[in-house]
């Protein structure tokens, strides 16, 4: 039967992705805990104590262990599904990336959307046109894509859009006062979305000219061409097709990257996600709060990977012989 193969190709991927993300959890927890800082004076604020006091809040919140100590206490509660509670917000963090998530869920996958459509259609823009003004124009684009930092062409975006011409809001993901309604406020999402997916339009761009270009040279595209099939049919029906794995592997595995770059992107915009989270949490020293979220972002780049070796897999029938 054909792709048979497919569920032992999975369960083999899942099984490896395993030990992999429990290995990203201890290099996290350790590498968090072995950071400078003390958080049991955020704990306490700016208010002068007593060491003995600050002796309690560590015994209180487990600090006062050793780093084995808390590790396997950490990974205790983590097999129980305990997140712990945050130390700056009092709150159970797993209640806070809950409500933290669908912001941040809306902004990446808005972000991967547009990028994936730029970037594709860019790539095949300047395949098409190779060594000619559109394929100039988009290797500038990719060029500026692989250089420009997200959070600086953010505040550009600011202050072009929003301060100098006033198109688009400042920050955020709704009005303070007016309509929830997702359709009335998706004049927020453009600018972070823009600034979030620049990067990735620059890869997949730059990718899909390089397989387009490395399929048009084949030979049964020749012998198509040689038969007197258009070059538009043949884009359609052949190019295309053939040089569809490659981009989708990085549009896979950029999938899960793209979580963690919207840290400083919702920082920019004020966007109320978890990557914003994630920031206040590093200004706060919350290690509760950290760990989850680099637990979250460690777990969708893995999963993102399992699922596009899977869908490589699919599309590239070779690899049944592997």
């Amino acid at each position: 039967m054909r792709h048979s193969w497919i569920p032992l190709f999975a369960l083999k991927r899942l099984l490896f992705a395993i030990p992999l993300v429990l290995g990203v959890v201890i290099i996290n927890f350790l590498l968090i805990q072995l950071a400078p800082g003390d958080p049991a004076t955020v704990l306490v604020g700016d208010f002068p104590v007593p060491e003995e006091y600050l002796d309690r809040i560590r015994a209180e919140y487990g600090l006062d262990k050793s780093i084995p100590e808390q590790l396997i206490a950490y990974l205790g509660q983590l097999f129980q599904g305990n997140l712990g509670v945050s130390f700056s917000k009092r709150q159970d963090v797993l209640t806070l990336l809950l409500e933290r998530m669908p912001a941040t869920l809306k902004l990446t996958l808005s972000a991967m959307v547009l990028a994936t459509i730029v970037g594709v259609l860019l790539g095949v823009v300047a395949a098409k046109y190779r060594g000619r003004a559109p394929d100039t124009a988009s290797q500038v684009t990719t060029l500026l894509g692989f250089s420009v930092p997200e959070f600086w062409l953010g505040q550009i975006l600011i202050l072009l859009f929003a301060v100098t011409l006033g198109w688009l809001p400042l920050g955020g993901d709704a009005p303070v006062r007016g309509d929830g309604d997702v359709l009335f406020n998706l004049d927020y999402l453009v600018l972070p979305a823009v600034a979030l997916s620049f990067r990735y339009v620059a890869l997949i761009a730059r990718m899909t000219r390089s397989s387009l270009l490395e399929v048009s040279s084949a030979d049964f595209v020749a012998a198509t061409r040689s038969r007197g099939v258009s070059e538009s049919l043949i884009l359609r029906r052949h190019t295309l097709k053939n040089a569809a794995p490659p981009v989708i592997t990085v549009i896979g595995y950029n999938f899960g990257f793209i979580l963690a770059g919207s840290v400083m992107v919702e920082t920019v915009f004020g966007w109320p996600g978890i990557g914003r989270l994630l920031y206040e949490s590093i200004t706060s020293r919350d290690y509760p709060v950290m760990t989850a979220i680099l637990l979250i972002i460690s777990v969708t780049v893995v999963l993102a990977n399992v699922l596009t070796d899977i869908v490589h897999a699919l599309l590239d029938p070779r690899l049944e012989r592997k």
